[in-house]
């Protein structure tokens, strides 16, 4: 191994992680010598504006062109933090296929073609790396492939999004409504201008896909993956999880089961003593279950500049010692199974449902029988009265298959009696 070898990286993208990624470098110049036996030096920044100030960067380092990094011989780490999937996948693709060790960051490019990726990599023998993807700062995905790896792994439930841990937790401790608690995120920073992504659950979503891969060997896309926000969640479902010593998370949920993989993100209501129930604000959690370790928790800050830029830099520190050693791409995908996706209607779930009734005899009985016909036995029945007339009905049901829930959900909905399905929400 030759200590004064200077690995060169180009940069793709210098907004918020990618400055952090930059600022990392070079604080750190002289320790990466002992930490890898090499020195880094950025080579090469592609940006869109090149007129934007861009206070500590040096500027000489700053294009526009992809063909500035690509061409570059001397380049062999492409480092990408753009972000979507064009053309953030084309010129992966381009790196890999040039033979260059690409470390990335981008979720949504790995969720849906993290496989054509990987194959690239291996079949030019260099690295593919991707721990950013996924909860930020938090290692998980390194964990999964290589610490964890003699386990057979049956359960990976995490908070993956911070924005929306956010707003729930405002909406737990302190009694906002959503709207509130989605300002106060969007003021200091937690939210994007369009917060879709996030309180609709398609972040977490893609995030779950690449961790059920993973933990599961066996290639699971976003498409696969069952997806429901909390713009419903309300302050009374609120309450109603305070009474039954519950909070509600969004959570992203991937089993192996017998007859496959259940993967889905949703509002879950848990109870106060499981460990995910403690993770407040923009933190983030990952609770993993293996047949040899048992259960694992991962928790930290899930997103952000040096989070995020600490979780490539890590991947980045990797790569080096591979090229020293002469032995990129010696792990690449792992997902050798085909095991199947089940259909989310399949999928078993305990449910909380809240309604408002008319508040008259028999009606009880009335949505028993539904639900009985239905196959969804209930274990729970609370009755509160809320206006003349009209009662408010919560009942909690055992495990059901969702498909069950839903014929009966849509029975009720069409009930003379029935004035509204205020809440579905499932419990863990």
């Amino acid at each position: 191994m030759n200590e004064q070898q200077t690995i060169k990286i180009g940069l793709l993208g210098l907004g918020t992680v990618g400055s952090g990624v930059y600022k990392i470098i070079e604080r750190q110049k002289e320790e990466m010598v002992k930490k890898t036996g090499a020195r880094l030096e950025i080579a090469g920044i592609l940006v869109h504006n090149l007129n934007k100030v861009r206070d500590g960067v040096d500027t000489s380092l700053l294009t526009d062109r992809w063909e500035d990094i690509i061409n570059n011989d001397e380049i062999s780490i492409v480092i990408e933090v753009m972000g979507g999937i064009e053309p953030a996948k084309t010129m992966i693709l381009e790196a890999l296929n040039s033979g260059k060790n690409v470390v990335t960051a981008n979720k949504d490019l790995v969720a849906e073609y993290g496989r054509e990726l990987l194959d690239a990599a291996e079949n030019n023998g260099v690295d593919f790396l991707f721990e950013a993807a996924v909860a930020g700062g938090i290692p998980i995905i390194r964990p999964l492939k290589q610490c964890l790896a003699a386990n057979e792994m049956d359960e990976v439930i995490g908070i993956v999004n911070g924005t929306t841990n956010y707003i729930l937790t405002k909406m737990f401790e302190e009694g906002m409504d959503f709207d509130e608690a989605l300002e106060k995120a969007t003021e200091l920073g937690y939210a994007e201008a369009d917060p879709t992504a996030d309180i609709e659950g398609l972040d977490a979503g893609r995030k779950v896909a690449i961790m059920a891969s993973i933990a599961f060997h066996s290639r699971v896309t976003f498409s696969d993956v069952y997806t429901e926000g909390i713009t419903k969640i309300s302050a009374r479902d609120i309450n109603y999880a305070k009474e039954f010593g519950n909070v509600i998370k969004l959570l992203g949920v991937a089993h192996n089961t017998e007859d496959g993989i259940e993967v889905s993100v949703h509002p879950m209501m848990i109870p106060q003593e499981h460990p995910l129930a403690s993770v407040r604000d923009s933190f983030n959690a990952v609770f993993v279950h293996g047949d040899a370790v048992d259960d694992v928790m991962f928790y930290g800050r899930g997103a952000g500049e040096f989070p995020t830029a600490s979780a490539i830099m890590g991947d980045v520190i990797d790569v080096v010692r591979d090229i020293q050693y002469h032995c990129t791409g010696r792990i690449s995908c792992t997902c050798y199974r085909e095991t199947k996706v089940k259909e989310f209607r399949e999928v078993k779930n305990k449910f909380f449902l809240r309604m408002q009734v008319d508040n008259k005899p028999g009606v009880l009985a009335a949505i028993a029988s539904v639900f009985g016909v239905h196959q969804v036995s209930i274990s729970k029945v609370i009755q509160k009265i809320i206006t003349d007339g009209v009662a408010e009905l919560v009942i909690v049901t055992e495990a059901v298959k969702e498909y069950h829930m839903e014929d009966a959900l849509e029975y009720l909905k069409d009930m003379e009696t029935t004035r509204e399905i205020s809440s579905v929400i499932r419990e863990y």
